[in-house]
């Protein structure tokens, strides 16, 4: 049976209450695991990234981001409260803060974001805590990641940090809606046989049933979609999340579709999904969704890369000869309106650097700033 997992995220908006009623919604729908964020704004992005649209208005994202921020006492009640309704308990950390303190509460799995597969010295710390537990003869937590917006190169750095033991992989598309054409659900396949990990799907598109069904089919083991309590609440991914009543069917038609693979076997149970599928929604569609299994950006993501995912950036107004301390630069995503930096893993190697001109506080970090 797939691990079905509920991205609940950031759609409690800070509310313990509405999190335990997008706990029950989940945990009615037939979800197995629930999966939050803890979100810190600091750790993701600078103050001026730029603005993000609400019903209420067009609001700075860095504002959004803290207005979200909970207490380690609130991920602690959602943990307990999950397990409390027979579900496992998933969170995404964005920096060393939140990966220290969600690692304190014992999160049955951790998750890596797309965003943050190339966030090193988050992977480094997890990697590490990994180690000590093995060493100490502890289960190492496990660990699911996402390769949204990434190309193959990125998962295969990740992974050499990470290791493959208890490590998972879900494919997916970082955009919002995602195209189901864009899919390219048939690589989930190749990446199990690249990596010889689990991998299913983390899926951002809006049927409850296409991508999901067919990415079963695809040999996929983990599936991952957004719940809503209402797509009209004012969550920053409500407007792509699933009502309770879709996830429910979500998780039937999956199940459904487990036991057609079970019963006719992989070949004859791939066909017959597909012969069910194209009724519903086209042979040609169906073909697009499945795609040709080579790993690359999709359309709807090409334009993302490097701006959701990380680079360095300056947190302060610096002055040409001034020696770059650790403070003075971030891992961040860019998104919106500022200049993407260089890769996080030059991090260790320009701090000392000289700048060889005046830099503004959340621009790209740049080799040509310093003296060579």
């Amino acid at each position: 049976m797939s691990l079905i997992i509920a991205e609940i995220g950031t759609s409690h908006e800070g509310s313990i209450q509405k999190a335990k009623e997008l706990i029950d919604a989940a945990a009615d729908s037939g979800a197995d695991c629930i999966k939050f964020q803890w979100v810190y704004a600091d750790e993701i992005l600078h103050p001026d990234t730029g603005f993000v649209k609400l019903p209420t208005g067009n609001i700075p994202l860095y504002e959004r981001f803290r207005q979200l921020e909970c207490t380690p006492e609130f991920y602690k009640e959602c943990i307990e409260y999950a397990h409390k309704k027979n579900c496992k308990f998933c969170c995404s950390p964005f920096g060393l803060k939140s990966l220290e303190q969600l690692l304190k509460l014992k999160p049955d799995f951790v998750k890596i974001a797309s965003p943050e597969l190339n966030h090193f010295p988050l992977l480094q710390a997890l990697a590490e805590f990994r180690k000590n537990q093995a060493e100490n003869g502890q289960k190492q937590v496990p660990v699911i990641i996402s390769s949204g917006v990434s190309k193959l190169s990125d998962i295969e750095n990740a992974l050499e940090i990470l290791g493959t033991d208890g490590i998972q992989l879900l494919h997916c598309i970082t955009s919002y809606p995602a195209p189901e054409e864009e899919y390219n659900l048939s690589l989930i396949k190749n990446l199990h046989n690249i990596f010889g990990i689990e991998t299913g799907v983390s899926d951002h598109s809006l049927s409850p049933i296409l991508v999901p069904c067919l990415s079963i089919i695809c040999g996929g083991t983990i599936i991952e979609k957004h719940i809503t309590l209402s797509k009209e609440t004012s969550g920053l991914d409500d407007p792509v999340a699933l009502e309770p009543e879709q996830f429910a069917l979500m998780v039937h038609v999956v199940h459904q579709t487990e036991a057609t693979m079970r019963h006719y076997g992989s070949q004859t149970g791939y066909e017959r999904t597909i012969d069910q599928l194209s009724e519903q929604f086209g042979k040609e569609k169906i073909m697009a969704v499945l795609g040709d299994g080579i790993k690359k950006l999709a359309p709807a993501e090409k334009e993302n890369y490097g701006r959701t995912n990380r680079s360095l950036h300056y947190t302060k107004n610096l002055e040409a000869g001034a020696k770059i301390k650790a403070e003075d630069i971030a891992v961040l995503r860019t998104e919106k309106i500022l200049t993407p930096g260089i890769s996080p893993e030059f991090e260790k190697i320009i701090i000392g650097k000289t700048l060889a001109r005046n830099v503004k506080s959340g621009s790209g970090v740049r080799l040509e700033d310093f003296l060579v």
